[in-house]
């Protein structure tokens, strides 16, 4: 009963910060229902949430607010927020979108602080930092990452056909085989399931581990597998369409078989979380044997 002032003044700030920059929000929410490179946008105010919520207990037991430390950054995305829609020199309209995203997480995360203090803010952490994965990549940005992934998708591909004997050659992103020349197009350089890889396995990690240098280590193994699991796409599609039939590279496997891959890769994210959490187990087991046989 004593925390539900503090909830209800915590949805009070949301709504009035949500209000004072309600364009930017619907503005990254409609990118993400039209564009699929920000898609997984979609998924962060749910996950956050979520993740808020089962530990609900963890920090209503502390609501000791913090109203200066809460302020401040209060009036640091107040700030934020007036830079962002009264500056005109913005160089693009995207990156004034992600600056008022910014913003806006930046007042929501200070209402929380407001209302259940800081204490309560460090032990939330990551759900409450896990929001800034809303704010959209200015298209500068994403240019850049794209063609990374293009880059490291041929270099895959190219070594997953030489690993396999097949005579295989790379200028750039083109990646030749005797009777195909496959070029990896910004269109098939996977960012929507590489980014999705990526958000899934850092919540992944916050849930079934607990030392921290072993999360950062999955989300790391993350970012070359999202590029490694590109270039098996792009091996296993000329091999069946040079090897079996040549439907396969225009057919639903091309098109649609990118979620088959994804879930290779998760697979693995699984295989190497089940891998940390039993070396977590196996570490607090130690002392306790220790103890025991002393």
């Amino acid at each position: 009963m004593r925390t539900r002032p503090r909830l209800l003044g915590f949805l009070a700030l949301c709504a009035i910060s949500t209000a004072i920059l309600w364009k930017p929000l619907v503005a990254a929410l409609s990118l993400a229902l039209h564009d699929d490179q920000y898609t997984h946008i979609l998924l962060i105010l749910p996950i956050s949430a979520a993740l808020l919520y089962s530990e609900w207990n963890s920090f209503k037991s502390r609501p000791r607010a913090s109203k200066w430390a809460g302020t401040f950054l209060f009036a640091v995305g107040i700030l934020a927020a007036v830079f962002t829609t009264g500056w005109s020199a913005w160089p693009s309209s995207d990156e004034r979108l992600a600056a008022g995203v910014i913003a806006l997480v930046i007042l929501w995360i200070a209402a929380f602080v407001i209302c259940f203090g800081t204490a309560a803010a460090r032990s939330q952490l990551f759900p409450l930092c896990f929001l800034f994965w809303m704010v959209p990549l200015p298209a500068a940005a994403l240019v850049r990452i794209v063609q990374w992934l293009q880059q490291g998708s041929a270099v895959a591909a190219w070594s997953l056909f030489a690993a396999a004997g097949v005579p295989v050659s790379r200028e750039g992103v083109l990646v030749s085989i005797p009777g195909l020349t496959v070029e990896v197009a910004k269109e098939c350089s996977s960012i929507r399931s590489s980014l999705m890889l990526l958000v899934t396995t850092m919540v992944l990690a916050h849930l079934l581990l607990k030392t921290p240098w072993r999360k950062l280590l999955i989300v790391l193994v993350a970012v070359p597998l999202s590029v490694a699991k590109n270039g098996l796409r792009i091996f296993t599609l000329a091999m069946l369409g040079t090897r079996v039939d040549r439907g396969f590279l225009t057919g639903r496997l091309h098109h649609d078989g990118g979620i088959v891959f994804f879930l290779i890769a998760l697979a693995i994210i699984f295989a190497l979380l089940w891998l940390l959490r039993r070396g977590e187990q196996s570490f607090a087991y130690m002392p306790r044997l220790r103890a025991a046989e002393s």
